[in-house]
């Protein structure tokens, strides 16, 4: 199984790797480790190169393949040998943007939480947007002008965000880690990472995220949603 660097270090921008399978097609190039994200929970995978023998390939696409083992397929035929050393470059523009947005989500959802006792019902995140979803009644003007408040609130106080790798048995003794309306987490899955923006948010994530709540910016709800008589969607942009 593919390393995944990114879990303990989401900085991480370059990093090297030994070819461990190609493709028949060569498109899709196999890694001892990786810093790219494979996408998943909303986020989406990471775009950035790789460099094999001198040679660039942009990396289109990162993603599991049927048997969960992490590809990444570039923009031309790869012609080498298993073992050939790679370096790997993360579209680090791109990234960051999606971290800052993913950590704007989570203290989204810490505050909901926390004030109004609704679940995640769903969310996604893009370079210029990011969106999520709640078992959430009231939806009034009020309520949203008082939640980008809050927001702003939590950004101004420079909370520190944690990850730490915890046993399944270990994570599921903290109350309210589960934040979404349906347990995601399968069975099979034996440890647990976890973010934490210290003070207000704790949840189980496999994302990628800031350190500090201060690096996300100025955030603004740009769009509100019916989804339905429990489902609200709450759309926000970053500066």
């Amino acid at each position: 199984m593919t390393e995944l660097m990114y879990l303990l270090d989401s900085y991480l921008k370059e990093f090297n790797a030994i070819i461990t399978k190609i493709s028949d097609d060569g498109f899709d190039v196999y890694l001892n480790q990786t810093a790219f994200y494979p996408g998943g929970g909303g986020q989406p995978n990471d775009e950035g190169k790789l460099t094999i023998k001198g040679n660039d390939f942009h990396v289109l696409k990162v993603g599991r393949d049927n048997n969960k083992d992490i590809y990444h397929k570039v923009d031309k035929k790869v012609d080498t040998d298993v073992g050939s050393v790679v370096k790997g470059e993360i579209d680090w523009d791109r990234r960051y943007i999606i971290m800052r947005y993913h950590s704007a989500l989570h203290i989204l959802c810490g505050l909901i939480w926390k004030e109004f006792g609704a679940s995640v019902t769903g969310g996604n995140m893009y370079v210029d947007k990011a969106r999520m979803d709640f078992n959430l009644t009231d939806f009034s003007k009020e309520r949203i002008e008082y939640i980008e408040k809050r927001i702003a609130e939590e950004v101004k106080a420079k909370r520190e965000i944690k990850i730490a790798i915890l046993s399944r048995e270990e994570a599921f003794q903290i109350p309210d880690l589960i934040k979404t309306k349906i347990n995601l987490l399968p069975p099979q899955i034996k440890e647990v990472r976890t973010v934490e923006i210290v003070g207000l948010d704790l949840q189980a994530d496999g994302g990628t995220h800031v350190k500090n709540t201060s690096e996300v910016g100025k955030v603004k709800i740009i769009e509100t949603i019916n989804k339905g008589k429990d489902n609200k969607r709450i759309v926000i942009k970053i500066d």
